[in-house]
């Protein structure tokens, strides 16, 4: 079997420098863009794979990523931050570290200041959760021009298309919703109440998109209810239930589209009043878990925790080498889960 062609064996072929090659490979500035482009398509032609495991410990030094999440107490931010400190243990071994950072709650305006406050002496790589705004997306391009890679994670930062994503595809997560919904009331008439705690999340929007796209087309039969926003207030989210359950007797269905279910769904039960209404939520958390079991909810769209921290781990690293990842393996799928496969 031939050798593996080395880095010298690449600056050959590119008819470049040792040092320019290096500059390449880790995304340095000083190097043209029309050489770049030589060293990455000969990069192509003869085969090159970088030897990942000699190139961080030629750093001499860990990579260091933050995770950059909301300040929220939901069970699946907490899910969340457990299995980065697992992860982040597991990584440790080849010098990858890894750490949860609280986003501010002042508003985009406060996350934008957040971000700028961050050192390219302090992390090599962000995988930021947050509301698209453009405040935010400006605040992330000016994060990479300092120099520190950066992703959008779980809720797309869409408006930055060179951003990469990790994450569920929310339109599929919410078509998903949308037929087991239908199919759990059919033939039945009737209404579908839709809560998410703020719309102005990515990741919302393309699931209620997703969800109105199935129900318009497989059941027309059905009417979906304009989108209630909870901001996660017990108050607000009592106050909602409550009123158009009152003003629609025909409510068949509630469909709980953001990551946080515990209050509508805790709720929704106390306010049914016995009535016959399916209930869709996303999430496996203990809550959401434990309401599956008992009959509180009757299918959870979900994404692994873990899989989507890893993801996120080995994105930034790969951005940090100027290389790229291996598609099938990041692909995060949407799992439904029923109480039957727990």
């Amino acid at each position: 079997m031939p050798d593996r062609p080395t880095t010298r064996d690449l600056a050959k072929a590119a008819g470049v420098s040792l040092a320019t090659v290096d500059r390449v490979l880790n995304g340095r500035a000083g190097v043209r863009s029309k050489t770049v482009e030589v060293v990455n398509k000969t990069i192509q032609e003869i085969g090159f794979q970088r030897n990942v495991v000699a190139a961080t410990l030629a750093r001499r030094r860990a990579y260091r990523f933050a995770f950059v999440l909301p300040l929220q107490s939901g069970e699946f931010i907490g899910q969340l931050s457990l299995r980065i400190g697992e992860v982040a243990r597991a990584f440790a071994s080849e010098m990858i570290e890894a750490e949860v950072l609280t986003a501010p709650e002042d508003g985009p305006h406060g996350l934008a200041r957040f971000l700028a406050d961050l050192s390219v002496q302090a992390y090599d790589g962000i995988a930021i959760m947050a509301p698209e705004t453009p405040h935010v997306r400006d605040a992330i391009r000016r994060v990479e021009e300092r120099g520190i890679q950066a992703i959008s994670f779980i809720s797309r930062q869409a408006a930055a298309e060179d951003i990469p994503f990790v994450g569920i595809d929310n339109h599929a997560a919410g078509a998903t919703a949308g037929e087991l919904m239908g199919r759990l009331i059919s033939p039945r008439q009737g209404s579908v109440i839709v809560l998410g705690e703020s719309f102005q999340s990515r990741d919302s929007l393309e699931r209620r998109l997703g969800f109105d796209r199935v129900m318009g087309d497989m059941f027309p039969h059905l009417t979906v209810l304009p989108s209630l926003e909870t901001h996660g207030d017990e108050g607000r989210v009592r106050r909602v239930i409550s009123q158009v359950l009152d003003a629609r007797p025909d409510v068949a269905g509630i469909y709980v589209l953001a990551s946080e279910a515990r209050l509508p769904l805790t709720l929704a039960a106390e306010l049914g009043g016995g009535r016959d209404i399916q209930r869709i939520a996303h999430e496996r958390t203990p809550f959401t878990e434990a309401a599956l079991r008992e009959g509180r909810v009757e299918a959870l769209i979900t994404q692994d925790p873990g899989h989507l921290v890893r993801s996120a781990i080995r994105t930034l690293r790969a951005r940090c080498e100027n290389r790229t990842t291996l598609a099938s393996q990041e692909r995060i799928r949407i799992e439904v889960l029923l109480k039957h496969n727990l």
